[in-house]
């Protein structure tokens, strides 16, 4: 049976690709240590975990739920974003619940562009941003990030023609696949710049609550007249834990959500009640495990960075999310280098091709293991015939 054209014009799914190559690996009897992944390892806490439980019991909640979410969720995301980011939203109008972050960022371009409209997109950046792209019918512009520029965009290397044709930006801070993290200055210039060419930004805002060396990262939303052009897009995937959960939202500009929603209503009826109930709980419950995880992961950066440095391969250590970004040796692709540690070493990341242009010459590392299975990574690598005669002079 032949397919629409339109699914014809998928991008090709990066992830499954990378996790299908793991999982034959695995299969033969390899012992991999995955660093590709975006999955996090540990549980969701288990003060969520029971939220759930009761309210599944409760046979209200095996009811269709309202279409655009429970009244308690959104109740809960306004007092988050008040007591994480002193940001006063509107439970009504300024929030959408999502199905996970992901839905909204595929959705989004649906919900604001016509065929044909052109939106930016940072590169290297989350690859699903694409298939808004393809689903949708429109065009995109790339924006460089580039290590020289601490991996934000450089705004007047963007072609005025372009902007002039752009009605919406992506960013994403704390970066995927980056690690970088954004400042106050940074989101007003971006503030400004929207204003003047009369564009949406989406803030993806996923990584939020990952920022490390006692550095929060800031919202979007923190910035004078970020209302009044953009959303921020948060998930609980990351802070609580919660990615098989799928539960998300977007917070912000009034007509962007009343878009969203119109959309979603076609599309959905709103999210299991219950998983909503312990939705709200992680986002107004206790708070002590949001703390114990970015301690967690900063434990891990730090494995990582060390053992690096032991066996002479300078890296950078990453500022936010929970990913490093490390360069590949001279006469190696990302794609090559990252086979090249699949094969030999038995150690998965993902190559920085997959996230586009100017992720070549990177992989990607996730901190989604033990401080002692990461160091056993680089142990690994150390050991590769290769490393003594490239790595140690090449890798910087």
């Amino acid at each position: 049976m032949p397919y629409s054209d339109l699914l014809k014009k998928l991008p090709e799914q990066f992830f499954a690709k990378l996790a299908k190559r793991v999982a034959e690996k695995v299969a033969e009897g390899h012992d991999i240590i995955n660093l590709g992944q975006g999955n996090p390892d540990r549980p969701t806490p288990p003060h969520i975990v029971k939220a759930m439980q009761e309210a599944t019991a409760d046979v209200a909640n095996h009811k269709y739920s309202p279409f655009r979410g429970i009244d308690e969720l959104k109740e809960a995301i306004v007092t988050f974003y008040k007591r994480e980011y002193d940001v006063t939203l509107d439970a009504e109008t300024e929030v959408a619940v999502l199905f996970g972050a992901k839905a909204g960022l595929v959705e989004l371009p649906m919900t604001l562009l016509n065929a044909g409209d052109t939106m930016l997109l940072p590169d290297p950046g989350y690859p699903d941003y694409l298939s808004g792209v393809a689903l949708s019918h429109v065009n995109f512009e790339t924006m460089p990030l580039l290590a020289e520029n601490q991996f934000l965009p450089d705004y007047a290397e963007i072609a005025p023609d372009i902007l002039e044709r752009a009605k919406l930006m992506y960013l994403n801070y704390p970066n995927n696949p980056t690690g970088a993290t954004a400042t106050p200055a940074f989101f007003e210039e971006t503030v400004q710049l929207a204003k003047q060419h009369d564009f949406v930004v989406m803030h993806d805002f996923a990584y939020g609550a990952l920022g490390f060396d006692d550095v929060k990262p800031p919202s979007f939303l923190q910035t004078e007249g970020a209302k009044e052009i953009g959303v921020e897009f948060y998930t609980l995937s990351k802070t609580y834990n919660m990615a098989g959960w799928r539960v998300g939202f977007a917070v912000g500009n009034k007509e962007v959500i009343a878009g969203l929603n119109l959309l979603q209503d076609h599309l959905y009826c709103s999210i299991f009640p219950a998983i909503q109930v312990a939705a709200a709980h992680a986002l107004t419950g206790p708070q002590d495990c949001v703390e114990e995880q970015l301690t967690v992961y900063e434990a891990r950066r730090e494995a990582l960075i060390q053992a690096c440095s032991t066996v002479g391969w300078s890296v950078t250590a990453p500022a936010g999310s929970f990913f490093a970004w490390l360069k590949v040796p001279e006469g190696y692709t990302s794609e090559t280098f990252a086979d090249l540690l699949l094969e030999n070493a038995s150690v998965a990341v993902a190559a920085g091709n997959g996230f586009g242009l100017h992720g070549e010459g990177y992989v990607r590392v996730g901190l989604l293991v033990s401080p002692e299975r990461l160091v056993e990574a680089v142990e690994r690598i150390a050991h590769l015939p290769e490393f003594s005669t490239v790595f140690r002079s090449k890798v910087h």
